[in-house]
């Protein structure tokens, strides 16, 4: 039972930053590296402002507004600077590292001891519990917003560039801006969930931003597989489920006894799996329906031959057989 609470306290954390991921994933269809830069910076940004006595939720924040920075960085290097999607993660993220190591002036911040978190407001309560409440909390806020900003002018602007680029440029819609808000948002996301997590944790580090890009897409494609052709609403939710479902898996295994170093290539593994599930259940369903189409014509010749064995033979048919 501990491990199922668990999974669910760190899948409501590490959903915020999937859904982040989602938003560049899926509606600009772009595998974004900066997350792995985002990530940490929040990090980074909420443990240097807590330790440095700015109030936990203040500091949340801040991380959030961070990553967003870090997303337009992003978003003007491919829309300006037209360096190609993939690279202009690669080139922010790299960059990040010196801006998260230059935040936190060391490699790590410790927040244990008397340091107020979001998760220790309230002296009350167990942490698993509280740390349940409070990811309940930021994902029903997160999700709330995102609904309500895809509903807006803006918002349906910025997802139909994501549809047709051509189309939304026609109805003189600024792609270019559109997709910084998108990276924005997603990075923005992203390093609140870095924040969250180095408050739970108790320490913010340089590295905790390594395979959160797989982690996302991970939950992501658990999420479509359980459910497809939902409202927007819905599959954020069922990101959070996929989110849970991917922790609850990783708990199972180190539980077994795994070694904790080997479980980056189980990470790799995994998604490996969750990728090839769509193909691999299309062909199972290509097979199925040749079988199904191989069947009925059998019966159909089998059918045939009965029944032309059991016609009556008319009488002049009778005659050329005596003949």
């Amino acid at each position: 039972m501990d491990i199922v609470t668990s999974s669910i306290a760190q899948g409501l954390l590490w959903s915020v930053m999937a859904i982040g991921v989602y938003l560049t994933f899926r509606i600009l269809d772009i595998a974004d590296m900066t997350a792995e830069g985002s990530f940490p910076l929040g990090a980074a940004i909420t443990a240097h402002a807590i330790v440095s006595g700015t109030g936990p939720i203040v500091a949340t924040l801040m991380g959030f507004v961070g990553g967003a920075a870090a997303g337009a960085v992003s978003g003007f290097l491919t829309t300006k600077l037209h360096i190609p999607d993939l690279l202009t993660g690669i080139l922010t993220m790299t960059g990040l590292y010196s801006v998260n190591l230059f935040i936190m002036g060391k490699a790590n911040i410790s927040l244990i001891g008397t340091v107020k978190t979001v998760f220790n407001l309230s002296d009350s309560g167990d942490a698993t519990t509280i740390s349940i409440m409070v990811g309940a909390i930021v994902v029903a806020l997160v999700i709330g917003i995102l609904v309500f900003f895809f509903h807006t002018e803006m918002g349906l602007a910025a997802a139909a560039v994501g549809n047709n680029q051509d189309m939304a440029a026609a109805n003189g819609i600024n792609n270019d801006a559109m997709k910084i808000i998108i990276y924005m948002l997603s990075n923005g996301l992203i390093a609140l969930s870095g924040s969250l997590m180095a408050q739970t944790n108790g320490y913010a580090d340089l590295s905790m931003g390594i395979g959160t890009i797989v982690i996302a897409l991970a939950a992501i494609i658990i999420s479509e597989i359980l459910v497809r052709g939902v409202p927007l609403w819905a599959r954020l939710l069922m990101i959070i489920v996929g989110a849970v479902i991917y922790r609850l898996i990783i708990a199972v295994v180190l539980d077994m006894g795994v070694d904790p170093n080997y479980l980056r290539f189980f990470y790799a593994l995994m998604l490996t799996v969750f990728l090839s599930l769509p193909l691999l259940k299309k062909k199972l369903f290509q097979l199925k329906v040749r079988h199904g189409n191989r069947r009925p014509v059998k019966q159909r010749q089998t059918t045939i031959s009965k029944a032309a064995d059991t016609m009556p033979v008319s009488p002049m048919e009778q005659q050329k057989e005596v003949r």
